[in-house]
């Protein structure tokens, strides 16, 4: 049973391979295109392709074109070919501004770059390009009804630049870089000022700094002790609901604390 069920798919497969070479061969650019528009409904996006890109130059200028451009750019994308759909969308808005379609790929243009859009580990240049289309086509179509996905996409988008930069941040903190940690934090912070995460990320200024102001030489400490106290007044008077508040405090009564210190040995010194 299963041998003839290898057999029939094979026939099936040889038959349809078979059949639309005869419609790759034909003159009749009529009967390509319907046979065009079959295999596009019937979602058989790569036979498709190949004879949109024939009709494509055969129908240009024609009542046709329109129509066989916006399957061709589409048989792209469906395809994951998207470097080339994205062209084919931008394309299709330049020579048929006017169409009723071209609100729809304005937009697809645009969410191409999100497919591109890659693991947070990996380069973010389509991450950041689908934040500045999805824009464009925001500003561009106000009233459209996919604002709101464009929207959510842009958001996507912006906390995954956000998981990138805070990861970068985080490993400067497990590799000891403590200045590196805390000016890339603070980098962070001023990039995201609305994050959700923001007291996390303050936090961990303060824990970077903390341990910057131990590993300094004796003259240094006094000083980078107070960033450390500046840090966990700063955290105090803008999260006073978060749940690290009772840690920053500790923070905060260690820098005194080594603070004190240090003056006292510095008084003993001068004695």
């Amino acid at each position: 049973m299963r041998l003839f069920t290898v057999l029939f798919i094979g026939i099936l497969t040889l038959n349809s391979c078979s059949h639309f070479s005869k419609v790759l061969k034909s003159n009749d650019y009529d009967y390509k295109l319907r046979m065009a528009d079959k295999y596009y409904a019937e979602k058989d996006y790569n036979h498709a392709q190949q004879l949109f890109e024939e009709l494509f130059r055969v129908f240009k200028g024609s009542e046709h074109f329109e129509d066989i451009y916006y399957k061709f750019a589409y048989c792209a994308y469906y395809l994951r070919d998207f470097a080339n759909a994205e062209n084919l969308f931008k394309g299709f808005v330049e020579v048929f501004p006017n169409s009723t379609k071209a609100e729809e790929m304005d937009y697809m243009r645009a969410y191409t770059f999100y497919r591109q859009s890659p693991k947070v580990e990996l380069d973010q240049t389509n991450t950041t390009k689908t934040i500045g289309f999805m824009q464009a086509f925001i500003n561009t179509h106000p009233g459209s009804p996919k604002i709101k996905e464009a929207t959510e996409i842009i958001d996507k988008c912006r906390s995954k630049l956000e998981m990138k930069d805070y990861r970068s941040a985080q490993l400067y903190y497990d590799l000891g870089y403590w200045k590196a940690a805390g000016v890339a934090l603070n980098s962070l912070m001023n990039s995201y000022p609305d994050s959700e995460k923001s007291d996390e990320y303050k936090f961990l200024i303060i824990k970077s700094y903390y341990q910057y102001a131990q590993a300094s030489v004796e003259e240094k400490k006094e000083d980078r002790f107070g960033q450390v106290v500046t840090q966990c007044n700063e955290f105090i008077d803008r999260f006073p609901e978060s749940k690290l508040s009772k840690n920053v405090q500790e923070y905060l009564n260690l820098s005194q604390n080594n603070i004190k210190a240090v003056k006292n040995e510095q008084a003993k010194k001068a004695s």
